[in-house]
């Protein structure tokens, strides 16, 4: 699986899901009873499927508890952490709003929790120096910036997600600009990488596919990157800005919230497929 599709998954349905968390946490009103239940329901729903794309990812999944026993050093780790005490938190205030009950101080809380847990998720990808394109301000921004996004958009925001949309869909524009031109000014190449000073490898180091060509350098969806970035930015924010236009109602609030879904999954792909590794270089690719 090439980028892995469990890690797109996660990012985008847990990204919703936490971003959700976080509005209905500082929502002054929020909703209580039954339609506390359903949103509550479907926030947990979102990140909790995935947490479970991101376990397929993993090579023995019979070991995933062990991922909380590495805290002090491993995001991935953190992350756990994180999910497990955001996913704790807000069920409980999730549950006295059920009962009627707004503690508003525990809701603000769980929504600081949802966005530091969506922070953390994306400094596992943020603090590989290895891979310049990710190792930059804009890939934590761009994390939050969508999980606002879309729990505005699942919230039912309608005149927040009007501003934010262009706004997110403005900074995806700058990281892909920024992030086309990581790999040449981090100044990586064939001979900072081995340590010898050779413009080519004479040899590679496999003489067949292996798991990190399969893993880590991806190159098909390079040739038709610009294609799918424009498909991808119309997704993002112009059809469901369109969507939004048309008024208010519920039957194309809800288009808007699967295409820009759709655009946030395929920006996650872009994202993963993009990547230039610099262990790529070994192999005389990036």
């Amino acid at each position: 699986m090439n980028p892995a599709r469990s890690l797109i998954l996660f990012t985008t349905l847990s990204g919703l899901g936490l971003g959700l968390l976080a509005w209905l946490g500082i929502d002054p009103t929020p909703p209580t009873g039954w339609v506390a239940l359903v949103f509550f329901a479907i926030a947990h729903g979102l990140t909790l499927t995935g947490l479970a794309a991101s376990a397929l990812h993993l090579g023995r999944r019979e070991r995933a508890l062990r991922a909380f026993s590495q805290w002090r050093t491993s995001w991935l780790s953190r992350e756990a952490w994180a999910a497990a005490v955001t996913l704790t938190l807000t069920g409980l205030y999730g549950g006295l709003l059920i009962l009627g009950i707004h503690v508003a101080p525990l809701g603000w809380l769980g929504a600081l929790l949802a966005l530091g847990t969506v922070g953390v998720t994306s400094m596992i990808y943020a603090q590989l120096k290895t891979v310049p394109r990710w190792h930059r301000w804009t890939t934590p921004a761009l994390f939050l910036a969508y999980a606002v996004t879309g729990g505005a958009l699942l919230s039912g925001r309608v005149t927040l997600s009007e501003v934010l949309l262009p706004v997110t869909a403005a900074l995806q524009l700058y990281a892909w600009w920024d992030g086309d031109r990581r790999f040449a000014r981090s100044g990586t190449t064939l001979a900072t990488a081995t340590g010898l000073d050779a413009p080519r490898a004479l040899f590679p180091p496999h003489s067949g596919p292996n798991y990190l060509l399969k893993e880590m350098v991806f190159v098909v969806g390079r040739r038709h990157a610009m294609k799918l970035r424009v498909i991808a930015l119309f997704a993002i924010a112009v059809i469901p800005l369109a969507f939004l236009a048309v008024g208010p109602s519920h039957f194309f609030g809800l288009l808007a919230l699967v295409t820009h879904a759709l655009g946030v999954f395929l920006s996650r792909w872009l994202f993963f497929a993009e990547a230039e590794h610099v262990v790529g270089l070994y192999y005389g690719r990036r």
